[in-house]
């Protein structure tokens, strides 16, 4: 099942406030990363119930009632925390509308991507929503921690979608010691091996995008079959890009 892929992970780098698990009260520090045109409703609750947290972009609804009613349906359904994806640069027409639907209805956290960050943190935090951004580089992290980040999605170059420059080696313990909030990796891991490696750098958690395009894309239990393929490999390279689509946002 997909606890198989955790087991052994070492969390004793941990603390308190730099973990995940403590941040969203979830019992793995995992992300399933948003992922465009692939991640629904079904996957996020399911997600939940695997005891980590689900991520799903507000661009997956073409419209503002269909995105209104996907978060009504996870969280009816969802045992857990769910985030939505916001694109906040101004190729998002959508974007002011889904931030107020995302702050109304009361999601658990949203995570930024492609653009300055600032109106969604001071919006979700008056609404009591985390907001956690993508981020490539140092310079950019340190100005959406100035603008109160809840944390950062260090976006590493082997992610899909909107890749990084630097390898997670270069940028997590780089982030980790500039930074005074949680980093959350994001790209780079396709086995247990490799989900020790980066927590071991200081990670409080890692954003994954699951290899759910196949049998049971869509059905309930998708998240779970996509871990236990790469649980049963433990040692494959099961990173390939555009397979496993990391933070794909």
């Amino acid at each position: 099942m997909i606890f198989d892929f955790f087991g052994g992970y070492n969390i004793s780098i941990f603390t308190p406030m730099f973990d995940l698990t403590n941040l969203l009260g979830i019992k793995h520090p995992i992300i399933m990363a948003p992922m465009f045109l692939v991640t629904n409703t079904k996957m996020i609750i399911e997600a939940s119930k695997a005891g980590i947290t689900g991520c799903i972009p507000a661009l997956n609804f073409r419209t503002i009632p269909e995105l209104q009613s996907a978060i009504k349906e996870i969280k009816e359904h969802s045992v857990g925390p769910f985030g939505i994806n916001l694109i906040v640069n101004k190729s998002n027409f959508l974007y002011k509308q889904q931030l107020e639907v995302c702050c109304e209805l009361g999601v658990d956290y949203l995570i930024t991507s492609l653009g300055s960050p600032k109106e969604t943190i001071i919006k979700a935090h008056a609404a009591g929503v985390k907001v956690f951004c993508d981020v490539i580089d140092l310079k950019y992290a340190k100005k959406v921690e100035s603008l109160g980040a809840d944390a950062l999605i260090a976006v590493n170059k082997e992610a899909g979608g909107h890749a990084g420059n630097l390898s997670y080696k270069e940028l997590i313990p780089l982030l980790t010691k500039e930074c005074n909030i949680p980093v959350i990796s994001a790209g780079g891991v396709g086995n247990n091996a490799q989900l020790n490696e980066i927590l071991n750098l200081g990670a409080a958690g890692l954003s994954i995008g699951l290899a759910a395009i196949g049998p049971g894309i869509g059905q309930g239990n998708a998240a779970g079959q996509a871990v236990e393929g790469i649980a049963r490999q433990p040692e494959a390279e099961n990173k390939i890009r555009g397979t496993l689509l990391l933070s794909l946002a």
